[in-house]
């Protein structure tokens, strides 16, 4: 690419060319895994009552008829409609991926974006899943270019979300390179997302997800139209970076395009909480297993992590909801100390128990210089424990479960598909059998259909 072209030109040019056949198979069967995982979580959220308000305003606002699927309700609407509530849902259950370096979450804003509108426009697999990627490659990117105080105000899956929508449905729809370009301005100056959420238990996280997904669509689809957008909404001297960020890197924006391919370092998500939970939790759970430690014979629990766990489980005190609880690092911790797991079932039925409640009391969180010198590529889990007969106890991890390294097979991603499905009461395991036969040869299919059955009784 040429040296004057901007990096916002650069990141529609790779988008708008991107093909199926130029992007390495390991990189395409990530895809695949992620894609697979984010129907479950989509799934998941059908129980969520903040998904619930966004699919019946969708409902009286949207068009009742249409191409595209809203998963949790198996209806049908338009593509805009669709994608709104299917990013919301897969918001909601905390079991959605996410990419370490950026701190973003690229499937609960990509997957809704490309699914709705290669189902009603009848796009291909091999389209919808290059599409997909490069939503991944661009996202990712804008938000390490944002940068970790951008992070410490703004929930960067509702801003940099917005921007991998746009540019992941309008490769879906063949846009060429200069419309790409209008849709990142239109979705730019959309973006938002603010954590101040987390303080009331507010259900902003969902609308977040939810409007990157409808917006970016939506500046997609304009752009389509001849629709202009700021052609250089990221990096300008009033555009994102302007306003969002203090640390802003634009060599982060182009950062080896088409060599460096994000979306193989994105991470599946194990435990049923905010991802900056899980660095210590697996670290305390490798203590308690090597040392056979009951949850009573834990006086206390020092974990050592990153300024941006501090900034975002800081805020919850005392959690409120099962929703803010899956921020709390002591009750995450006090779940697994207790149950040996921090699941969906775990946080449904557990949180608010007294001995869960008496042992977040004993957790406490310290900035460690290495493990933020490492943040955000990587997410070091380190913990110190303080036992009931006076013993002080150490644990590490360096790549926790979920993460490249130590990633989860296709097995154990259908697994968590199918609890999912089923918790929600979204599927059953034989109907998420079927559709997940199908979901692992996406790319074979010529025009993406229905991801369910109908339903065989009237909702």
């Amino acid at each position: 690419m040429k040296a004057n072209v901007t990096p916002s030109a650069q990141l529609a040019q790779f988008a708008a060319n991107l093909q199926y056949d130029e992007i390495p198979p390991a990189v395409m069967r990530r895809a695949e895994d992620l894609f697979v995982d984010w129907f479950g979580s989509a799934l998941s959220g059908k129980v969520g009552r903040p998904v619930q308000a966004i699919e019946s305003v969708a409902r009286e606002i949207g068009p009742q008829e249409g191409r595209a699927e809203v998963l949790l309700s198996r209806r049908k609407t338009t593509s805009v409609f669709a994608a709104m509530v299917n990013a919301a849902s897969s918001h909601f259950m905390e079991q959605d991926d996410v990419h370490n370096g950026s701190v973003f979450h690229p499937g609960t804003v990509v997957f809704p974006a490309v699914l709705a509108i290669a189902q009603e426009r009848g796009i291909s697999g091999k389209e919808l899943m290059t599409a997909a990627v490069a939503g991944y490659e661009v996202g990712i990117r804008v938000g390490e270019f944002l940068g970790q105080s951008h992070y410490k105000v703004f929930h960067t899956t509702g801003t940099a979300g917005t921007i991998a929508a746009a540019v992941a449905a309008g490769r879906a729809i063949n846009l060429p390179p200069e419309k790409i370009q209008h849709a990142i301005g239109s979705a730019g100056t959309q973006a938002a997302g603010l954590w101040e959420f987390l303080k009331d238990a507010a259900n902003s996280k969902q609308l977040h997800a939810a409007k990157a997904a409808f917006d970016g669509l939506l500046s997609a689809l304009l752009a389509e139209k001849g629709f202009s957008g700021a052609k250089q909404i990221l990096e300008g001297a009033k555009g994102m970076a302007a306003g969002m960020s203090q640390d802003a890197d634009p060599a982060r924006l182009t950062d080896r395009l088409g060599e460096r391919w994000a979306t193989i370092e994105t991470s599946f998500k194990f435990h049923a909480s905010c991802r900056h939970t899980h660095p210590a939790a697996d670290a305390l759970l490798s203590l308690i297993q090597e040392h056979k430690l009951s949850a009573d014979q834990v006086a206390s629990v020092t974990t050592h992590v990153h300024q941006g766990a501090i900034d975002v489980l800081g805020q919850v005190d005392e959690p409120k909801s099962v929703h803010q609880a899956k921020f709390s690092m002591g009750t995450v911790l006090g779940l697994l100390a207790i149950y040996g797991k921090a699941g969906v079932h775990e946080f449904n039925e557990c949180f608010r128990e007294a001995a869960v409640q008496a042992f977040r009391q004993r957790v406490t969180m310290v900035l460690d210089p290495e493990v933020d010198a490492l943040y955000p590529q990587r997410w070091i889990g380190k913990v110190t424990v303080t036992t009931s007969d006076g013993r002080e106890l150490h644990a590490r991890i360096d790549e926790p479960k979920g993460d490249p390294g130590n990633t989860l097979t296709r097995p154990e991603i259908e697994q968590k598909a199918i609890m999912l499905a089923e918790v929600s009461g979204a599927a059953t395991a034989e109907e998420m059998r079927g559709s997940l036969g199908e979901l692992w040869k996406i790319s074979e299919q010529v025009a993406v259909g229905d991801l369910l059955p109908p339903w065989s009784q009237d909702l």
